[in-house]
């Protein structure tokens, strides 16, 4: 195959340079977009077609050892839904946590280039590596849990500043990270003491440590700036899932003080009401404060229907979902990094509270005002699976559609909230934004979720539809660094996409604090906790911009 192509004819969508639907024709050469292509190159004419960049997910569980506990958990899920080898794809399992061929493939099929696992304990980056390198045709990378990293703890004890941002560093250079994930920070490093220890005022003190969740926040914040890591820390807030933890979720947006910070699925952190009494929306203060402060960018986080899985480093949160719906589950302590909890769940219309956070996501969407700090996610597969995104962008775009679904979900619900009253409706720029152009410079992808020249050639070709659950669900193009991975909605060939992680700056000698720590306290020798290059096969180094540099 050339690799030059040309792209003709179609509308294309490409919000970062401000091309709105515009007819006009997109060039690559040897994975890149360029000016212009020889007379040679292979032409796909996109006449009523519509022409984006690869949609990028910013918030999605894809591999790890939680992932394998939540495929081994449900076997049931998997019998009935196979991914078939074809001639040029290998075969794979499904269900709402597919393994890792299925997983690459069908991301593929909705137009999907890139893929960011959110959650891994550092402990677990060698597996992890190896199985993102076997999805095919997407980009990945992994955000590293460090919210409750007890070395890191005992360093803002001591009030070791310094110290902290250089240990912080060398972790996410040692296990080949691309952002710092804080997952309700303090309470995990509680749980192993007491049960159900979560903490419900980020200024509580941690246990044993005389600090506070908030404190670690700031100093997460703090350190990511500093060091210039593409992507600012990605935080999974203090109180999920509780009623009243919008207070929470204030205090932790407040603790940045103008400077970025991505808030995990905001919606499960969205809960007005009172405390042990049933939630109502508490939407309205949350977006109006992403609203008023461009600092901050969010994914969503949004429920869907149907099945899903509770995946989560958020130990207590995994127990108490137990209590609620009993179920199988598994509750796990990751040494001195993190905690897991798995919990196969189902969203139910006729549920309250499952009524209401389908709502609640809904209503972050519309009444946001800025669609490039919004960003599209159900938290896969903890709102549900990522194979749902089609139906969400036809709830976003056809009010219609939307007016009807509400009237089949739980009324007492959707009286708590004002999802009724809005009427907007997304348009295909803005589906581009939240899906491509928003998440890529929210994470810092600089060649990734636009058509310009330089980009990566990461390009969907959909047929327009009036159906836009149908048209997303199904481009008859994608195109992957240049290279045509499905053409006429079959696969034409595989392709093995790229490892995207950063490489900090730090002082070496944090190397000798470190070290005394994992021979006391881990189970895995320090010489051999860093992850060697070998683990990485194709991999690419996304830039840092430290603030000294």
């Amino acid at each position: 195959m050339s690799s030059e192509l040309k792209i003709v004819n179609g509308r294309v969508y490409d919000p970062k340079n401000n091309i709105d639907g515009k007819v006009q024709d997109v060039y690559v050469r040897d994975g890149k977009i360029v000016e212009s292509v020889s007379s040679s190159a292979t032409k796909i004419d996109a006449h009523g077609m519509v022409v984006m960049p690869g949609a990028v997910d910013i918030h999605c569980h894809i591999a790890g050892p939680k992932v394998n506990l939540a495929r081994k958990l449900q076997p049931e899920d998997h019998r009935l839904d196979v991914h078939p080898k074809t001639a040029v794809t290998r075969s794979g399992t499904g269900g709402v946590v597919p393994s890792t061929f299925a997983t690459g493939y069908r991301y593929a099929t909705m137009g999907y280039t890139t893929a960011m696992e959110a959650a891994v304990p550092p402990i677990t980056a060698r597996h992890v590596l190896e199985e993102l390198d076997d999805t095919p045709v997407i980009d990945k990378g992994f955000y590293v849990l460090l919210g409750n990293n007890a070395f890191l703890y005992k360093l803002l004890k001591e009030g070791r500043k310094k110290e902290f941002q250089e240990a912080v560093a060398w972790w996410i250079d040692s296990v080949h990270g691309y952002a710092l994930k804080l997952v309700n920070p303090g309470s995990d490093e509680l749980w192993k003491g007491r049960k159900n220890a979560n903490i419900t005022d980020v200024n509580e003190k941690i246990d044993h440590y005389d600090i506070t969740p908030m404190h670690v926040i700031e100093s997460f914040i703090e350190a990511a700036d500093e060091l210039g890591l593409p992507h600012p820390p990605h935080i999974h807030c203090n109180n999920l899932g509780h009623s009243g933890n919008i207070s929470t979720t204030l205090d932790t947006m407040k603790a940045a003080e103008g400077r970025r910070v991505h808030m995990a699925h905001i919606q499960f952190h969205s809960f007005g009401g009172e405390i042990n009494k049933n939630a109502v929306s508490g939407v309205k203060p949350i977006i109006d404060f992403i609203n008023a402060n461009e600092n901050i960018t969010t994914d969503v986080g949004q429920v869907m229907f149907g099945k899903a899985t509770a995946m989560t480093a958020d130990a207590p949160l995994a127990w108490m979902l137990r209590n609620v719906k009993f179920n199988k589950w598994v509750n796990a302590d990751t040494e001195c990094e993190s905690g897991c909890g798995i919990i196969p769940f189902s969203y139910q219309e006729s549920v309250y509270t499952h009524a209401l956070q389908w709502a609640m996501g809904l209503e972050l969407f519309l009444m946001s005002k800025d669609p490039w700090r919004v960003l599209l996610s159900t938290d896969h597969p903890n709102g549900g699976s990522f194979m749902s995104y089609p139906k969400l962008i036809k709830l976003l775009m056809d009010s219609a559609y939307r007016k009807e679904a509400i009237e089949h979900v739980n009324q007492k619900a959707i009286n708590k909230t004002v999802l009724r009253e809005l009427t907007r409706e997304y348009t295909l720029s803005e589906i581009a934004i939240i899906t491509r152009a928003g998440p890529a410079r929210a994470l810092g992808l600089e060649n990734k979720g636009h058509l310009g020249r330089g980009a990566d050639a990461d390009i969907t070709i959909y047929t327009e539809e009036e159906d836009k659950e149908q048209m997303f669900n199904a481009p008859r193009y994608v195109i992957k660094d240049g290279v045509l991975v499905i053409k006429d909605h079959e696969f034409a060939t595989d392709h093995k996409g790229k490892i995207l992680h950063c490489k900090p700056g730090y002082n070496a000698d944090i190397a000798d604090e470190i070290e005394p720590f994992f021979e006391d306290y881990y189970s895995v020798k320090f010489s051999n906790y860093a992850v060697s290059e070998d683990y990485l096969h194709h991999h690419e180094v996304i830039p840092t911009h430290p603030k000294d540099s």
